[in-house]
């Protein structure tokens, strides 16, 4: 009589257990039903373009003078360019070129860098924009840095105040007061109208007047970063950089010029002038 209620205990037991293993199969059921993190969408562009093709030849004749007077074989062979080492094409990419004429060297490169992201959580054109800021802050810059003023509206207030002297560095300054100290002698690029070596032999005001600054209407962002000389160096090498970032891809523009005599003076205008005309070319093209 003792064993019946046993028997009884244990098929309690076993129906307990039976219920408990289908209470944890519901529970994970509804945990397998809840809702998924969405990932990141990913970058607009999947490939980088060819660097050595991404420049015009036309563009290039432009850019470096004297190269388009040299033999046929050493034509090709600087605009051809030397394309850069990397161990991941897909990700970064990149081509110089040099030329030497009499007066003076010029060299340029550009350089694609697509960035991916590897967090879920974290789109390719954030992450893109971490990278893009980087640089930014390299050059000194930020994205509370006040743009600077456009070329047009630069030339429109140079061909306005034709005396020498007072006032001219009021925009540069406002857009960057450490940089562009001395604008009293920017006339003299208007009477050049664009920004030709002809109508400054000497001076050094115009890299000066045109200091490192944000880019407006460029890619997603953009900024200008300007090397002139450095202090104590006789060599009057100038430098000028563009990088912008548009989507997940970010692209860095460098044109630089070094003349043959050390009392000529490389003319930043012109040099910040092309580099943004290029820069903005290669926006257009990874667009289409």
């Amino acid at each position: 009589m003792a064993y019946v209620p046993g028997v009884a205990l244990l098929a309690a037991l076993v129906v307990g257990c039976s219920a408990g293993a289908d209470g944890n199969a519901n529970g994970a059921d509804s945990k397998a039903g809840s809702p998924t993190v969405t990932p990141a969408p990913p970058g607009k562009y999947l490939t980088l373009p060819a660097p050595c093709r991404a420049v015009p030849r036309s563009t290039l004749k432009d850019l470096l003078p004297g190269a388009a007077e040299l033999p046929g074989d050493q034509q090709d062979k600087v605009f051809r360019g030397s394309a850069a080492v990397t161990y991941d094409t897909d990700r970064k990419v990149g081509c110089s070129w040099k030329s030497d004429a009499p007066s003076a060297t010029r060299s340029l490169s550009v350089d694609f860098e697509r960035v991916v992201s590897y967090d879920p959580a974290v789109s390719d054109d954030d992450r893109a924009d971490t990278v893009y800021a980087k640089k930014e802050k390299a050059a000194g810059l930020s994205s509370s840095t006040p743009p600077g003023p456009p070329d047009e509206k630069d030339k429109k207030g140079e061909e306005s105040e034709t005396s020498e002297g007072s006032g001219k560095a009021e925009d540069p300054a406002d857009a960057d007061t450490d940089a562009g100290a001395t604008g009293s002698a920017e006339p003299s690029p208007s009477e050049s109208s664009g920004g030709s070596t002809d109508g400054a032999p000497g001076s050094s005001s115009p890299e000066e007047a045109l200091p490192s600054r944000i880019l407006d209407n460029l890619g997603d962002a953009a900024f200008l970063q300007d090397l002139p000389k450095q202090a104590g160096s006789p060599a009057q090498h100038h430098t000028v950089s563009v990088v912008f970032r548009t989507s997940n891809v970010v692209v860095t523009v460098r044109y630089a010029e070094q003349p043959a005599l050390i009392t000529q003076v490389p003319d930043g205008r012109e040099l910040q002038e092309k580099a943004q005309a290029l820069a903005r070319k290669l926006a257009e093209t990874l667009s289409e």
